[in-house]
């Protein structure tokens, strides 16, 4: 890996991960400086998901056409302006302040400029944070098909790791300020800007960058993205993914407040119990998924993986100690790593290669609006009606996309790919 394009791939993930990380857990307290409601603070921290929603599979199309080192570039120069604006959001905000209230006579309009500034940085951030979805088309674009869940494996690894470290590490630098974590975080994505520009090459050759321009060029439009669900392969896995991601983000969002209401736990407690998950995650991404899937192909993973997390979710709805959450945690952790990395390397084999940028952003797409739906519908269970709600909900959607996967990829393994029109 020393000499191969994976090192520098897996440290741009991780470094734009590890950047994330350090925002995510304090943009609440952030926004609460500046009298933000509960509700308002919900819409912050979905609107990010919402952007990516729209900006996602766009980029994902744009590196099909333009190469995914360009892109990339793209991409994480809007995540430096985004922690930019996020950084300095109060004096910007008070300096507009100034400009529209000089007797500063409405205090209230400097906590909305700021408070506009925040959710413009996450916006910004949203629609240009492709980084992800076009370092997977990279892996694809490296890696022969046998190998491709080693490689996108190393992705989810750096994930995980950057989320394991970013949350701490922010949380030690609030200590000076919130805007410090930010401006942390830009440091970190100005980095990976000079390390993508000196470092990465582009994994599409001027061979296959001439091949691709030789063939018919898919629409860039979303009318083109979403005619893929109706392929006999791409339609279902996007749909696995979709429900996957409804159920794994709904864990991921209430297990502070599950953690809270039904053992007890504080933060600090919760934190440990969520990097314990995060380094299970990122060991079997990085190192289980390359082994297993050598042994088994795609959809028997996917199915099996999709029922036991279904098994996993329905014990953590129930769980009553921490000592029984630790045993639970490890196969939920499993089936998490392998479906995530799994269902994107079927996907990468499933088109054509100046789709595979778009159709993974598509599936990036549907992953971001499930965080969006996740939160609110996982404290409405859990607070209407019992701790238990989550878990078995999400255990009964991965029923059903245990189901589906039987019906669609099992019984139908190896569909052809559409006709190229020529």
């Amino acid at each position: 890996m020393r000499n191969s394009p994976l090192l520098p791939i897996f440290i741009v993930v991780f470094v734009d991960l590890l950047g994330f990380g350090l925002i995510l857990p304090l943009l609440p307290f952030y926004a609460e400086n500046y009298a933000a409601t509960p509700l308002l603070i919900g819409l912050l921290t979905a609107s990010y998901a919402a952007a990516q929603f729209i900006g996602a599979p766009i980029l994902g199309r744009l590196s099909d056409r333009y190469g995914r080192r360009l892109i990339l570039l793209l991409s994480v120069f809007g995540t430096l302006i985004g922690f930019l604006i996020l950084a300095f959001a109060d004096p910007f905000g008070r300096f507009l302040s100034g400009l529209l209230d000089p007797a500063q006579a409405n205090p209230g309009l400097t906590n909305a400029l700021i408070l506009a500034a925040l959710f413009l940085s996450r916006i910004i951030d949203g629609l240009t944070g492709g980084n992800i979805t076009v370092a997977q088309a990279y892996i694809t674009d490296i890696t022969p098909p046998a190998e491709r869940a080693r490689g996108l494996g190393l992705i989810g690894a750096a994930f995980g790791l950057g989320f394991i470290l970013g949350p701490a590490t922010g949380g030690l630098l609030s200590a000076w300020g919130f805007a410090v974590p930010a401006l942390a975080a830009s440091t970190l994505a100005a980095f990976n800007l000079i390390l993508i520009y000196f470092r990465l090459p582009e994994s599409l050759t001027p061979a296959m960058r001439q091949q691709l321009r030789d063939r018919p060029q898919p629409e860039f439009s979303f009318a083109s993205l979403w005619q893929a669900l109706k392929r006999p392969r791409v339609g279902p896995l996007i749909h696995i993914r979709f429900f996957f991601g409804l159920a794994f983000s709904m864990f991921q969002t209430i297990f502070a407040l599950f953690a809270q209401s039904r053992l007890g736990l504080n933060a600090l407690q919760t934190g440990f119990v969520l990097t314990y998950v995060g380094l299970l995650s990122a060991l079997i991404q990085g190192f289980g998924v390359a082994r297993i899937s050598k042994r088994f192909p795609d959809s028997q993973l996917i199915l099996f993986s999709s029922a036991l997390m279904a098994l996993a979710l329905l014990a953590w709805g129930f769980t009553p100690n921490v000592w029984v959450m630790l045993v639970v945690m490890a196969p939920l952790a499993l089936a998490g790593g392998v479906l995530n990395t799994i269902l994107n390397s079927a996907l990468s084999k499933s088109v054509y290669a100046e789709e595979v940028g778009g159709t993974l952003g598509l599936a990036s797409s549907a992953e971001s609006l499930t965080r969006v739906i996740s939160p609110s519908l996982g404290g409405l269970l859990l607070g209407n009606v019992g701790f238990w709600a989550p878990g078995v909900f999400s255990a009964l959607i991965m029923l059903w996309v245990a189901s589906f996967a039987w019906r669609k990829i099992i019984q139908n393994p190896d569909p052809p790919l559409p006709v190229r029109v020529s």
